[in-house]
């Protein structure tokens, strides 16, 4: 990829007097052409179709432009932390921090969560996409400002996409792969341009891009660890640092875009604090106490019968059930294919039969979960039944190299016929595949040795899902050592595929696109600190991805990803598990929000704290 840029250098007070004199800066020639008059400037970009609010709306539409100023919101995270650089491999990134900046940054383009896929301008304040899809302009708006007060310019922006492309995660490689050349146009002025227009969202993700100083950027070794925060332009700046304990975000008193349309109404509350504990009950007992303002539930138990204390039966606690549109998380275990164990698809088919998700839901969860079936639930995009026409033109090129079921087969589906079918199901297959039991253990027939993994989890919590599968796959004589190890030892593991079996999570967008890459295809399958845990190298399932990211009509998607679903699914490389149709939130009746939520998400950056609920509560606790 080339960056083009002015051919001298300039400094950044240069560099803003150059904008106010409105200096004419020769763009840098590139292989595509001049851009066109009648290219309009637009204040925001859709997948499909044209952004749902006018270029003059005065602030989103869920939110309460009237929101009080104020207070502090105390959350629980798990496990610990050691870096304030979310943006590379190494390191714990603290909580309130992410792939995409998180509340300490500013990024070009802010999603709204009230449509399917929809970016408006933050940093940017005016953006010029090519009819073709081959190149995108945008300008920086000159009022933005980081931290420290400098302004954020274009070569901020190209020193950003340098970094996170060639020292940050492999997530920016496999989302920027099709950028082919940025061009600073002028100071506040930057072009981007695209190798072809295969991928229609590849525009809105470049627009998630965060912006981080130059000067910053220069000044560190970006790819290790540490506890000194990047040089951010967002809402909120970090206050305070306990490493592995706690942080604190505060916000940003003369944060530039405070008034900006995407931000009235928004990111109310003063103080954002992340209190680190080792374990969920603990963290349970700081949110009885009052300590912990907020819980995301994630436990169905704790949920069903861990709110009886006396503030919940005082009325003093608040709990929700919110309606969840996106598509429901692909939760599982995750088999790695390095490990040749896992090698025959007969195999990896016969594991996924022991598992038993009615019993766990009937005994564990209180009935509150339903199974994960693919790997875009709860949407329009997952395969159904046999594979229409249309799937059926995507598959056909690899009718040699896919399973035949793929093509026949109505999806698997297990649970009515119960786990005794199942279990004697599992066995036949192991057969098929070269196994059999020689004094209550599986051993391969070719070699004599045991079918035996090891199962790495990082959450004490978990076993008690996993221990159920580990007890039925011992009645096939398969022997599982569960091992539980601390969170940053997980997570070293993990990049470097150091694992037979594990739980993974990926959170599927209802616009999915560049980053099935990551979680899918070959190219990721052996990059340490890839998403692409199971280490899959399908040709199918690669040109299946490609197809997903070159539709151009929401059918067209919906069309691949049914494909690239009915193949995921047929492989047998992951254990479905199960996932939540609500989110489940629990809160401390000190919080205002908006009247609805979002379409396609919880937007907490609404909320705010309402003036003296925080000493009515205390009062009350005294009484």
């Amino acid at each position: 990829m080339q960056i083009a840029r002015l051919s001298s250098p300039i400094s950044r007070a240069s560099i803003l007097a150059a904008a106010l004199a409105a200096l004419l800066i020769t763009t840098t020639p590139t292989t595509f052409a001049a851009v066109p008059d009648e290219v309009p400037t637009v204040h925001g970009l859709s997948l499909y179709g044209e952004p749902e609010l006018p270029a003059d709306f005065d602030h989103f539409p869920w939110v309460n432009p009237q929101a009080p100023q104020g207070g502090e919101m105390v959350r629980a995270a798990s496990g610990g932390f050691d870096s304030l650089n979310p943006f590379i491999v190494r390191g714990s990134a603290a909580a309130g921090l992410n792939a995409f900046g998180g509340l300490p940054y500013d990024s070009l383009m802010v999603n709204s969560p009230d449509e399917p896929f929809t970016m408006y301008g933050l940093l940017a304040s005016g953006i010029r996409l090519d009819p073709q899809r081959r190149w995108m302009e945008i300008d920086i708006d000159s009022r933005a400002r980081f931290h420290d007060g400098s302004p954020v310019t274009a070569e901020d922006v190209i020193a950003t996409f340098e970094t996170l492309r060639e020292h940050g995660s492999p997530l920016y490689r496999g989302y920027w792969a099709e950028v082919t050349e940025l061009t600073l146009v002028s100071p506040f002025t930057v072009r981007f341009d695209f190798a072809d227009n295969s991928s229609r969202e590849l525009p809105l993700i470049v627009g998630q891009m965060p912006v981080l100083s130059a000067e910053d950027l220069a000044a560190r070794d970006f790819e290790s660890p540490t506890l000194k925060p990047l040089m951010g332009s967002g809402p909120y700046r970090i206050d305070a640092v306990e490493p592995g304990q706690r942080i604190v975000y505060r916000h940003v008193d003369d944060y530039w875009g405070a008034d900006l349309p995407v931000n009235v109404g928004r990111y109310n509350i003063a103080r954002r604090v992340f209190d680190y504990y080792r374990e969920p009950s603990v963290a349970m007992a700081a949110f009885r106490s009052g300590r912990v303002d907020l819980r995301i539930e994630n436990s169905a138990g704790t949920w069903a019968t861990g709110y009886d204390f006396p503030a919940a039966r005082r009325g003093l606690i608040e709990r929700a059930e919110i309606e969840d549109h996106t598509p429901a998380p692909m939760q599982a275990f995750v088999m790695n294919l390095r490990r040749g164990v896992f090698k025959d698809r007969r195999v990896r088919e016969a594991l996924g039969l022991a598992f038993d998700f009615e019993w766990l839901n009937r005994n564990l969860f209180y009935g509150q979960y339903a199974r994960t079936r693919g790997y875009f639930d709860n949407s329009p995009m997952a395969a159904e039944g046999l594979p229409g026409p249309a799937e059926r033109a995507l598959l056909t090129p690899w009718r040699d190299e896919l399973p035949p079921e793929v093509f026949d087969q109505p999806l698997p589906v297990d649970e009515p016929e119960g786990l005794r079918p199942r279990l004697k199901k599992a066995l036949s297959l192991l057969r098929e595949a070269g196994y059999e039991v020689r004094n209550n253990r599986m051993i391969d027939t070719a070699t004599g040795a045991p079918l035996a993994f090891e199962l790495l989890l990082y959450d004490g919590g978990l076993e008690r899902v996993a221990l159920p599968l580990v007890r039925n796959l011992a009645r096939l004589g398969i022997e599982v050592n569960l091992r539980v190890v601390d969170p940053s030892q997980y997570i070293v593991r993990l990049r470097q595929f150091d694992f037979d079996m594990t739980t993974a999570m990926i959170a599927q967008s209802n616009n999915p696109g560049n980053e099935q890459r990551e979680y899918w295809t070959s190219e990721f399958a052996e990059r340490p600190g890839s998403r692409n845990l199971a280490g899959i190298q399908s040709p199918a399932v690669d040109d299946l991805v490609n197809k997903i990211i070159a539709a151009n009509t929401r059918e067209a998607l919906n069309t691949a990803t049914r494909a690239l679903d009915r193949v995921l699914r047929w492989s047998f490389y992951v254990i479905l598990q199960y996932h939540s149709p609500v989110i489940r939130l629990a809160y401390w009746k000190k919080f205002g929000q908006p009247e609805r939520e979002p379409a396609y998400g919880l937007d907490l950056d609404s909320w705010w704290v309402i003036p003296n609920a925080a000493a009515d509560i205390e009062a009350a606790q005294e009484e």
